[in-house]
């Protein structure tokens, strides 16, 4: 195939290679470009390597979210195969639901891109100008790397795709490489990629250094974990200790000491060379201050830029590149889609904001839940009685103050009798029933908060955060409490906490571990890091198998009190909350130990016979 018909589509190029005197079969078309004019023009050899990061889809902002997988939310529409995991019946014919990012053939598909594009900048046929070359050959390294490091934390050890496979190359007998194997090869395409692009400024969403060091960090601390430690993973589960091939799932030897060492230090490497945004505080944030601060590090703005190592950016004004996450996620009273939901069990590991665990059998916390709790809370979710945006002018008689509604409440009709109404934003709500929330909670997070913007018709530019600053402070925290460093730990936990304006803590040891988990599932929520963290930690069992649950709220008037139109206010009404269950008609989850990874597909195993499959997947 000599000629591509567009820029970016690199596994078009290098596949074939015709030769024909007749000069009409030579002709060039207007609307191509041959393989070997793309690698003689820097301008040419540009785009297709700019063409690599569409590898990275729509970085979390797919409909279904990852963490719909987990115990942070359930999706709201059935059909999508998500139960198909939260239930435990994954297998190889059937994974369930996987987006581009964690599909094995999308990646290496992605990785041939890359490889080629490796390949030509190796031997450059244009000049060096500028350092072109080396800056194109780094971004190829980096994306090599990141679309291997995708394919290890779902599979564990693959096929390394470390050049172009020709034509007649038995590409489909390739046996999988250990995981260590694959950990070093990431890491030595990182430590190049980082050294082709020191110093270098680069246009935001392209990889730079930080990023290739960032990446290098998350690899390496999960290489650290216990799920990859094999005498710790298969003491804590029968089906890895019955696994016969142990090395394509984590470190059969050496010391896991070690292996934290090298994670501390390659986090230290990003701390040293960069900052995140307000990570130099030595007392809490004030609360409306901590707020706004979290919206605007998950909005990438107003200084919440500077947490940002490498997103996904994205272009409002081209629907084809824009995000859709309100739409996607946002209340069903504003004509959105209530996707993602949170569910009960995230809610409630939220602190009150002196620090000290909410509590439902605190009679102050469960008859007013959603008061004094942590200031993350509030920049997250959209609960019953939230300030939002304004209603469409089809419904803002229903609600003028713009305020979040998911239970039922009593209201006086025109016949002065007493009524029932159903909240706007609750599944008998008279806008969009059918998308409402299962859980009585809706995400914030990531959500364009701009009252003049409605979701459901326009495309935000809020980008996705792949890599960001304070995901490298938990890498570097989580090493150190490993290696018994506590106060090391804790100085740059309290970091967090301070610009969360939350207290200090103070603890050691196991204590110090479980509130760093907490402080992660918050501050990372929605980020796509629970579904990884929750397997390598080897806390699953325990904490994705919850049947996930919600709230029912319900709002009674107050003695001689008279309200037409709904509004949230204790002054009126007085509300009762109740913990409730999802049905498990709905979704029935449980976990067992295969999930801690993907399925490697059937077909990939009929193509490939030299595939082993992953543990729990054959028996």
């Amino acid at each position: 195939m000599k000629n591509i018909k567009y820029l970016g589509l690199g596994l078009a190029i290098s596949l074939l290679h015709f030769s024909c005197n007749d000069e009409f079969l030579n002709t060039q078309p207007l609307g191509e470009v041959s393989e070997s004019a793309v690698w003689a023009d820097a301008g040419l050899a540009e785009a297709f390597v700019t063409d690599l990061y569409t590898g990275l889809g729509q970085g979390g902002f797919s409909e279904q979210a990852l963490a719909s997988l987990t115990d942070e939310a359930i999706f709201t529409h059935p059909g999508r195969n998500i139960t198909t995991v939260t239930e435990a019946r994954s297998n190889p014919q059937n994974p369930g639901w996987l987006d581009g990012t964690r599909n094995w053939p999308n990646m290496y598909n992605s990785l041939r891109a890359t490889n080629i594009a490796i390949s030509n900048l190796s031997d450059p046929q244009f000049p060096n100008d500028g350092g072109i070359v080396d800056r194109l050959l780094g971004e190829a390294l980096f994306m090599r790397a990141y679309f291997h490091h995708q394919l290890l934390r779902n599979f564990g050890g693959v096929p390394l795709a470390d050049r172009v496979f020709e034509l007649g190359e038995e590409t489909y007998a390739l046996p999988r490489n250990s995981f260590e194997e694959v950990v070093d090869f990431i890491i030595e395409d990182l430590d190049r990629s980082a050294q082709l692009l020191e110093g270098l400024s680069l246009t935001r969403g392209r990889a730079n250094e930080i990023a290739a060091l960032a990446l290098k960090s998350r690899v390496l601390i999960y290489a650290a974990s216990d799920l990859h430690d094999m005498p710790t993973a298969s003491a804590n589960s029968d089906v890895i200790s019955g696994y016969q091939n142990k090395e394509l799932i984590g470190y059969t030897s050496g010391s896991q000491a070690d292996r934290y060492q090298r994670a501390e230090a390659a986090a230290k490497a990003v701390l040293d060379k960069t900052g995140g945004n307000m990570l130099d505080l030595t007392e809490p944030l004030p609360q409306e201050e901590a707020v706004q601060t979290y919206i605007n590090n998950s909005l990438s703005r107003n200084g919440g830029e500077n947490e940002m190592i490498f997103g996904r950016y994205f272009l409002s004004q081209k629907p084809e590149t824009g995000g859709r996450h309100g739409l996607h996620n946002g209340p069903n009273g504003y004509n959105n889609w209530a996707g993602n939901t949170p569910v009960q069990l995230l809610i409630d590991d939220y602190q009150m904001m002196d620090g000290s665990d909410f509590d439902w059998d605190n009679e102050d916390h469960a008859s007013a839940p959603y008061e004094g709790r942590e200031p993350r809370f509030y920049a997250t979710f959209l609960f019953e009685g939230a300030q939002w945006k304004p209603r469409s002018s089809a419904n803002q008689a229903r609600d003028p103050r713009g305020q979040i509604q998911t239970g039922t409440y009593e209201v006086v009709n025109a016949q002065g009798q007493k009524v029932t109404h159903f909240g706007l934003d609750t599944r008998n709500s008279p806008i969009e029933d059918w998308n409402g929330s299962y859980t009585g909670y809706y995400l914030r997070k990531f959500i364009e908060p701009d009252p003049g913007f409605v979701d459901q018709n326009t495309w935000q530019e809020i980008p996705w955060p792949h890599l960001r600053y304070t995901e490298v402070v938990f890498n570097y925290v989580e090493a150190n409490i490993a290696l018994g460093d506590y106060e090391e730990a804790r100085n740059w936990l309290n970091k967090i906490r301070f610009r969360a304006g939350l207290p200090a803590v103070t603890a050691s040891g196991e204590e110090l571990w479980n509130i760093f988990i907490n402080e992660k599932r918050k501050e990372m929520v929605h980020e796509e890091q629970r579904y990884y963290d929750a397997r390598r930690w080897m806390i699953a069992p325990e904490t994705l198998g919850r049947q996930p649950n919600g709230i029912s709220i319900v709002g009674t008037l107050k003695p001689g009190e008279e309200v037409q139109i709904y509004r949230y206010d204790p002054d009126l009404y007085d509300y009762s909350y109740e913990v409730i269950e999802i049905d498990p008609g709905k979704e029935n989850r449980l976990w067992l130990d295969k999930m801690y990874w993907m399925p490697i597909s059937f077909d990939e195993t009929q193509r490939n016979e030299n595939l082993i499959q992953n543990p729990g997947y054959t028996d």
